[in-house]
């Protein structure tokens, strides 16, 4: 029989590509890069080891560019499967039954998962409109937590928190609790905004930064993160990862992304501007309930408290040849979480849920 806390866990449910029977619809439901991914990696890829071969185990020159890009030791960075990987075995390293983890509510569906996963307890902390509220998060510090998941930019709602409100956190939680910062959007912030977490994991010993080539990068079919922190955190992530959890291309993939900055930043611009004009055609229909809620992700989480609903507003969007993310599963079964693509991407769902409000303010 499984573990009892094995049972209580919900399978995480990736973004949709397909509507009803089948059909497909231009993906706006897992935050991937609209433009791809650097022209750079293809053809490093085409010269990558034979598949026959075994990886390095160790990603080592991915790790040394990755210590060079950030001024960053490599023996204080690991490697992983995505960053989903380094998210699991933090909890389980850190982790057990009669622990408790905790995280802000609406976070990133695999916290929830990586606590009962090594049999401890997940804790929600209250939000203030849908942004993780540090005081609130510490009042929910018990004698038990030992992991605090945070995620900056969040997923599922964009929201952010500045500089000053992570380091504050960060000296309000008691030294034997690991820090877990989450930062799969960091490139999609100005430079001006970064919230200093890199700099909180090389000063002290209780703080774990993640990073995912998934988005920004354009790798998610690929699967690679990497992690930093004190030499003993990385100690243990190594201990318990798989051996060679980064394949041949991955690796080879990452190195070629990592080093092509003009594309990272042609990407973040592109985001940036059609995030802001996205959310502008939504603001216009704000008299039928629809709101963005403010972003710095790649996506807006758009929230239904009209007579159009979020279902709704969902399957007019798929009609139009999308698929977006409804997460009532995340205690948000009145928002949808949008992907920003392309612009006419952008201008087709905008108009679909526009004429979705009008028809349903006319039905009412």
């Amino acid at each position: 029989m499984p573990k009892p806390w094995i049972e209580g866990i919900h399978a995480y449910t990736p973004g949709k590509s397909s509507g009803a029977g089948g059909k497909p619809l231009v993906k706006l439901s897992a935050n991937e890069n609209p433009l791809g991914t650097s022209p750079a990696v293809f053809e490093a890829m085409g010269s990558a080891q034979l598949p026959s071969r075994y990886p390095d185990p160790d990603s080592t020159a991915l790790r040394t560019a990755l210590g060079k890009k950030h001024d960053i030791d490599p023996g204080r960075i690991v490697c992983g499967t995505g960053s989903d990987e380094l998210l699991n075995l933090a909890a389980q390293a850190y982790a057990g039954p009669g622990d408790e983890i905790l995280f802000p509510r609406f976070s990133f569906a695999v916290y929830d998962i990586a606590a009962r996963r090594c049999g401890a307890t997940p804790v929600e902390a209250a939000v203030s409109d849908y942004a993780c509220d540090v005081d609130a998060l510490l009042a929910a510090v018990t004698p038990r937590t030992r992991v605090v998941f945070l995620a900056n930019p969040n997923n599922p709602t964009g929201t952010f928190l500045p500089r000053s409100e992570v380091d504050r956190l960060h000296a309000g939680l008691p030294g034997d609790v690991l820090f877990v910062l989450d930062q799969a959007y960091a490139e999609y912030l100005a430079p001006e905004d970064d919230d200093g977490g890199l700099a909180l994991a090389a000063s002290h010993e209780n703080v774990l930064v993640t990073r995912t080539f998934s988005k920004i990068h354009g790798l998610a079919g690929e699967r690679i993160g990497w992690a930093t922190g004190a030499a003993h955190l990385i100690g243990e992530l190594n201990r318990i990862r798989g051996p060679f959890n980064v394949t041949n291309h991955g690796q080879v993939a990452a190195l070629a992304a990592l080093g092509d900055d003009e594309w990272i930043e042609r990407s973040r611009i592109a985001n940036r501007d059609e995030r802001a004009r996205f959310a502008d055609a939504l603001a216009a229909l704000g008299n039928h309930g629809i709101r963005a809620v403010p972003s710095e992700a790649n996506f807006l989480l758009v929230t239904f408290t009209g007579d159009l609903t979020a279902e709704a507003a969902m399957a007019a969007i798929g009609q139009a040849g999308y698929a977006v993310r409804h997460l009532p599963g995340q205690g948000l079964p009145n928002a949808l979480r949008i992907t920003i693509g392309l612009p006419e991407d952008m201008d087709a769902v905008a108009a679909a849920i526009a004429r979705a409000a009008q028809a349903a303010q006319s039905a009412a």
